[in-house]
Parts: structure tokens; sequence; C-alpha cells
């Protein structure tokens, strides 16, 4: 059985990893990795730090705008939190006139969480049947999405067209 490794982060996540990726992730800085072990760890608790929440704020900036996308979209929206990594959590926003589509990332869920209560007219949803049939995406997000590839006229062959 290969060793197990942990490596703890700066904003707490664990990441779990054998002894063959602590190979391939030779830039990971001395003593991030420990070897884990089948004892039972116990961290002291503080009893005052448990009954107090930390209070998040909403940015600004990203209430601001998703509150024009609510007004544009006739004052309602669903919204849908997604985290995507150490980038954060993306607020997919559809709106209930046209189900055009807007989204903002901010910087965990709690946060998102915070701006979604600070706008009235905005629901968190999730992605089931009847949200995504109603979204619709705008031509121009298809062609931001495609990047460099939307204004070519000419296409490299397929590397792999010798296996087709």
């Amino acid at each position: 059985m290969p060793s197990v490794y942990t490596s703890t982060s700066a904003d707490g996540a664990i990441t779990v990893c054998d002894r063959s990726y602590v190979r391939r992730r030779a830039r990971l800085p001395p003593g991030m990795l420990t070897t884990m072990s089948d004892a039972a760890t116990t961290q002291p608790t503080d009893d005052r730090a448990g009954d107090q929440k930390p209070t998040v704020s909403a940015p600004s900036d990203v209430v601001a705008s998703i509150r024009s996308f609510v007004g544009r979209e006739g004052g309602e929206a669903k919204a849908v939190l997604q985290p995507i990594g150490n980038a954060g959590v993306r607020i997919t926003l559809v709106g209930e006139q046209g189900g055009i589509l807007g989204d903002r990332v901010v910087d965990d869920i709690a946060t998102a969480n915070a701006v979604v209560d600070a706008i009235d007219g905005v629901e968190i949803a999730e992605w089931d049947r009847e949200l995504t049939s109603a979204a619709n995406v705008k031509p121009s997000h298809y062609r931001k999405m495609a990047g460099w590839v939307a204004g070519q006229k000419r296409f490299p062959k397929a590397r792999n067209s010798a296996i087709l």
C-alpha cells in the first residue's frame, strides 16, 4: 500500500495524495506534507468562538451589478451558487424575462449567500430541467466562449485522424 500524505493550504483546504503525486509535485515547499496516521487527532476548541458566526458583507460592486441585471430582466432572477475551486464561487443568474444568463464570482459561499440575501427578487435555485430549459444564451456569449476559434476560416488537421 502506498504512503498517503495530506497537505493543508493557507485557506484550510486539505489535499490527500500518494507518494507518486508528491514526487510529481516537487515544487511544494518543504514541510508542507505530513504523513497521515491512524490515530485520532483532536484540536482544542474555544467555546466562545463557536457561539458567534463571522459576519460576511456582500461586495458593493457585485451587488450593484446583479441588481442592475435583475432590473433589466423584469425584477426577478434565479441564482445558482457553484463553487469553482480556489477562484471562489460563481453566482450564475437566470433572468425571469427571457432567461438571459449572467454571472459574477465571489470569494466564498458565505459571501455568495450574503449577495443573494442583499438583493430583492433573487432566489437561490439548482440546475434542474425547468431552469436549464428557461436559460437562454446570447450568440455573443457563444462567440466569447469560442475564443480565438470564433474568427477562424481554416482549422488545423486533427492529430488523432490516423486512428479515426
